[in-house]
Parts: C-alpha cells; sequence; structure tokens
C-alpha cells in the first residue's frame, strides 16, 4: 500500500490530465467561435463554453497545487492578492 503523501502526487497527476483535457476542450471551443459568422448565436455558446472550461481548468489547477503543497519545489497559489 503506498503512503499518504504517495496517493496525494498520484491524485495531483491524475487531475494535471484533466486540467490538460479541459484546457483542449476550451481550445476547441474557441476555434468553433471563431469559425463562422461571430455574431451568432453558436458563436457566443461557444465563447461562453470556452470561458466554462477554462474556470474548471483553473479550479482542478488550484487542487493540483492544494495536493502538492508542502512538497519540494511546489508553491501554492491560492490566488489571493
Amino acid at each position: 500500500m503506498t503512503g499518504p503523501s504517495e496517493a496525494m502526487e498520484a491524485m495531483a497527476e491524475r487531475l494535471e490530465a484533466v486540467a490538460e483535457e479541459l484546457g483542449d476542450m476550451a481550445l476547441d471551443a474557441l476555434r468553433r467561435a471563431g469559425s463562422g459568422d461571430p455574431d451568432s448565436a453558436e458563436a457566443g455558446q461557444a465563447l461562453a463554453q470556452e470561458r466554462r472550461l477554462l474556470q474548471a481548468r483553473r479550479a482542478v489547477e488550484k487542487s493540483v497545487a492544494a495536493l502538492r503543497q508542502g512538497s519540494a519545489g511546489a508553491a501554492f497559489d491560492d490566488g489571493a492578492a
């Protein structure tokens, strides 16, 4: 059985893959918004989807940072400035 720190690192790695996938999905939505008529409802929906996906990606990235907080070389940025 792995220790807590190994389990947290494994979870952080899985979440990094999720964050990357969310970024890819956001880029696809942005491409859809850029194709065709920029004033169309479809473009507006695609832009809204891209914003939601990026918000989700940032949340997942915060989770990764929280899991790695205290690990060697990992800095935690909670976004409060």
